[in-house]
């Protein structure tokens, strides 16, 4: 498969997953009416699962490089959540043995994640 196919396939998953993702978060705000956010945890959640199971089916019969594995682990779960990438590339590095790593890339994207949140909503605020 060259370039344009790919990106042909992960743009297909990535607008199912991102789709999803609309609705369901409408359905749970709609369900749930909180101030909590239960709607992306619970998305995230999912994604992290389907991300995991995904991985393990075609990493089960080598097939990681295959095109359903792009369309679904990168487009479908990508589009659905990022989270569960991020997540995924974590637990890849702690199954590697790279602990310390494993824990800067956690703490880097999670503190590095919000404080530049914060800078962009003060920046335009």
């Amino acid at each position: 498969m060259n370039m344009w196919q790919s990106i042909l396939v992960v743009g297909m998953g990535s607008f199912c997953g991102g789709a999803l993702r609309y609705w369901i978060s409408t359905l749970m705000r709609t369900a749930c009416g909180t101030a909590f956010p239960w709607a992306t945890l619970s998305v995230n959640l999912l994604g992290c699962l389907a991300l995991g199971v995904v991985m393990g089916l075609f990493g089960r019969f080598n097939a990681t490089g295959s095109a359903w594995c792009l369309l679904l682990a990168t487009g479908f779960c990508g589009g659905f959540t990022t989270f569960s990438t991020f997540a995924n590339e974590s637990l890849q590095l702690l199954q590697g043995g790279q602990l310390w790593p494993f824990v800067g890339y956690i703490a880097l994207s999670l503190l590095g994640g919000l404080l530049l949140a914060a800078t962009g909503y003060c920046l335009v605020r």
